[in-house]
């Protein structure tokens, strides 16, 4: 049911949770303004996420969310700010009780969690099921209040020049011209292809290619690149936490292919417009369906667990499932999106 928009003047996008996640709920944020044009529109985000929606031109104010703080500080500052919506994409208890105490009028949530009585617009859907996409999932969550857009969704996200000039003063000092990103981490998402084949591949890709290596991975991810930089034959180029979020998407915009496990970056490399190839497991939750880049410049590989020695077809218990993809596979497939979208630097972005 449709909530008249002279009722609705501030509304809050509450996304508390990883990169990847608030990635694919940005095109929530245009139909919101095209609904509501007149509102102000805030999002709740974790502080390492600021930088992905601080700059969008449908985000008017962001909150950043500390855990620690507990629950009746955030109750406090809603009230403040006298919200007539809140979406909650990221179901949480904690969240949807300071929602609540916050006496914000129409709370769009799951039906489906104990405390969905804290919502009073609910959409009634597994998302463990995998059936679409993490993106159509999100915005589902607007047909409670009246908003069916048919239209593609859009993903807008703006570098700041101050990202642009760090990130070009970075690959011109190392002598960087056109480069692939391997990014071997995954924080623990999904099941990972294994350090040992991505090294393999950067060493195929350097002497099939030409092309530079460049290896990016978080702050808490540094020993997994350095390792994974010991175990080529060919020095690549170590970024492993160099970056803030705004010039690691610059960093992505300029590479010819982006290669990653399923994680959060890929979603921003997808976001800028550069080609990906992308591994995940053979776990439903973990499924592309879901969780696959949003992108038609993509190369997908699930593993299988029907081959694998340890899962012989039942629940994938191991990395083991993962090392079935070849580094002859993927290294063809970097090649054939170079070719396909002709990606040196900047050119064919979106």
């Amino acid at each position: 049911m449709a909530v008249p928009e002279d009722t609705i003047r501030n509304i809050l996008l509450v996304r508390t949770d990883r990169i990847g996640d608030v990635v694919l709920s940005l095109p929530m944020l245009p139909l919101l303004k095209e609904r509501y044009p007149q509102a102000r529109v805030t999002v709740m985000v974790r502080p390492y996420t600021k930088e992905l929606v601080e700059h969008h031109s449908c985000v008017d104010d962001v909150i950043l969310w500390d855990e620690s703080k507990g629950v009746m500080p955030y109750v406090s500052i809603l009230k403040q700010r006298r919200f007539d919506l809140v979406i909650l994409p990221y179901p949480r208890f904690n969240l949807a009780l300071i929602c609540f105490l916050a006496g914000i009028p129409v709370r769009v949530g799951t039906g489906y969690r104990w405390y969905s009585f804290l919502f009073n617009k609910r959409i009634y859907e597994h998302r463990k099921d995998a059936r679409r996409h993490e993106v159509e999932y999100n915005l589902n969550l607007l047909t409670t209040i009246g908003i069916n857009s048919t239209a593609a969704p859009a993903f807008e996200f703006t570098v700041d020049e101050a990202a642009r000039r760090t990130v070009d003063a970075q690959l011109n000092k190392d002598g960087i011209g056109t480069f692939v990103v391997l990014h071997a981490g995954s924080g623990g998402s999904a099941r990972d292809w294994s350090v040992e084949k991505f090294a393999q591949l950067g060493d195929l890709l350097r002497k099939e290619t030409g092309m530079q290596v460049v290896l990016t991975g978080g702050a808490g991810e540094k020993d997994l690149v350095r390792s994974l930089a010991s175990a080529m034959e060919q020095p690549p180029i170590d970024y492993a936490g160099r970056f803030s979020l705004q010039e690691l998407a610059e960093l992505f915009r300029r590479a010819s292919v982006f290669v990653a496990n399923s994680t959060g970056p890929l979603h921003i490399a997808s976001m800028v417009g550069t080609p990906v190839v992308a591994f995940y497991p053979p776990i439903i939750q973990c499924s592309p369906a879901r969780w696959g880049p949003y992108t038609a410049k993509k190369r997908v590989f699930t593993a299988d667990n029907l081959s694998c020695p340890l899962c012989k077809g039942g629940p994938c218990t191991s990395n083991v499932c993962m090392d079935q993809i070849t580094v002859r596979q993927v290294a063809d497939a970097v090649k054939e999106l170079t070719a396909e979208w002709t990606s040196t630097g900047t050119e064919q972005r979106q």
